[in-house]
């Protein structure tokens, strides 16, 4: 990919009219509101389209009473990731930051992102420094992207990356488009892993940028026996569905040598094993330059201590 002309970055502390946010929920009624008291405290004044992915907990009557502002999505079902794609529908702005119910940006990072999105027009996706609260520690996967192996093109204003964390990331809605959003078969749980090959092939990048920074304080109103269980499925989906077949079966061996040897375990795989005939029947492998993203990637998976199948 060739070089661009690098804009200069503005500055300002006023609204930016440039860059949303779009926020998935579910039954994390009370975090969400203080999500979006502090959404609502940002220089940038984004706008805000939250998606309650069918909360019982009277999630969407407290959203309304108590942040009229806010455009409310409410599903009668939990449509996992696919429901930031309904939020993204409702937006005409050029760019969209994502962020969870246990998430929050801190202030300047959405003006800095629009600004860097605006100074090279191929980048797609940025993806923030995350801060662990309480403590502001930095999250271990942040060492992961700052010393990241992937080769992307020499514009770019931090390491390239060979995926994204959806909660800690802005996006170029133009490539969210393009590739189609969120896929609706992987629900949740490594789903970006699958948009950003996808994002890769058609020519766009991503970056780590260590100048956004994103809070995380973990809810503790979570399922992980769930999350593990769905996140084997999609990465096994995953990589059976864009990687050439010698790297999609090191990978998956990798995988079944690594994972527990439990129930949650086996429910994964038995999930993976029912979706073989459509993952075979949509599999289209990633192009070289794409592929060779991945690639890079397979030390760093293997030795990770931040990406764990556990629960």
């Amino acid at each position: 990919m060739t070089s661009e002309l690098a804009a200069p970055l503005t500055t300002g502390t006023g609204v930016d009219p440039r860059v949303a946010v779009v926020v998935i929920t579910h039954q994390r009624r009370e975090e969400l509101l203080l999500a979006l008291t502090r959404l609502r405290g940002l220089p940038e004044q984004p706008h805000v389209v939250v998606v309650d992915n069918g909360s019982t907990d009277g999630t969407a009557d407290a959203v309304r009473a108590e942040h009229p502002w806010v455009e409310l999505i409410a599903s009668p079902t939990n449509l996992g990731a696919v429901g930031r794609n309904l939020g993204v529908a409702r937006l005409d702005t050029p760019y969209v930051a994502f962020c969870d119910d246990d998430t929050w940006w801190e202030p300047g990072s959405l003006r800095t992102a629009a600004d860097t999105f605006d100074a090279h027009p191929r980048l797609a996706v940025l993806t923030a420094r995350i801060l662990v609260e309480p403590g502001s520690t930095e999250d271990p996967i942040v060492a992961e992207l700052r010393d990241s192996p992937v080769v992307g093109a020499d514009w770019l204003p931090g390491p390239a990356l060979g995926s994204f964390l959806a909660g800690a990331s802005v996006l170029r809605r133009e490539a969210f488009d393009e590739v189609g959003g969120f896929s609706e078969r992987l629900w949740l749980g490594g789903e970006e892993e699958l948009m950003a090959g996808d994002l890769a092939a058609a020519g766009w990048e991503l970056c780590y940028l260590p100048a956004l920074t994103v809070h995380h304080q973990a809810s503790t109103a979570r399922d992980p026996h769930k999350r593990r269980a769905d996140g084997i499925r999609n990465t096994l989906w995953t990589t059976w569905l864009r990687r050439p077949f010698r790297p999609a079966l090191r990978r998956t061996v990798h995988l079944l040598r690594t994972v527990p040897r439990d129930r949650v375990t086996a429910r994964g795989l038995l999930a993976a094993v029912g979706g073989l005939p459509w993952v075979l029947r949509e599999r289209t492998v990633l192009p070289p330059h794409a592929e060779a993203r991945f690639a890079a990637l397979e030390h760093a998976q293997r030795s990770s201590t931040a990406r764990r199948y556990v629960s």
